[in-house]
């Protein structure tokens, strides 16, 4: 029988310095997944600056008070509905705790945060080679958007 996540999921409000270190050292590995040198004290100092700011919500899981996994997201003007929408900006669950439903689990507690929020959407994106994420997404609901396409204008030194 697979083991199930026990404990909960959730958002990081006038997160302590030791929340934001436990923080840092799981986006750190999140980071280096995608293949950027790992530096657990600019991880640390950017999460400062971004949920100090208030502009971040970070939402995390926790087994046995050890994190386990954490979602980002931001609010976003909903300009042609007169409104605002959340978008999730990161989504990672330790290796070891992955198929045990924290992604689940931190899906929804986001998606209970944006709609709490009055948000009119919740939107997402990824690889379109993850097939991991687009089913943890297909399966919270989430559909794609077609007829739209995602461009980016690299700034400066932004390698992607």
């Amino acid at each position: 029988m697979p083991r199930v996540l026990a404990s909960s999921v959730r958002i990081l409000t006038a997160p302590t310095r030791s929340e934001v270190e436990s923080l840092a050292e799981v986006f750190d590995q999140y980071r280096a997944l995608y293949g950027e040198p790992s530096d657990t004290a600019s991880s640390r100092r950017w999460l400062e600056q971004w949920l100090d700011s208030g502009r971040l919500r970070a939402f995390v899981a926790e087994d046995d008070g050890k994190l386990v996994g954490f979602a980002s997201a931001i609010e976003v003007p909903a300009s042609l509905r007169l409104a605002h929408f959340w978008q999730i900006r990161d989504l990672f669950v330790l290796p070891a705790h992955r198929g045990l439903g924290v992604g689940h689990a931190i899906l929804a507690s986001v998606r209970a945060a944006a709609v709490e929020s009055g948000a009119v959407r919740l939107t997402v994106q990824t690889e379109s080679d993850n097939v991991a994420a687009l089913r943890l997404y297909a399966d919270g609901g989430y559909t794609l958007i077609n007829g739209y396409c995602h461009l980016t204008l690299p700034l400066g030194s932004e390698r992607r």
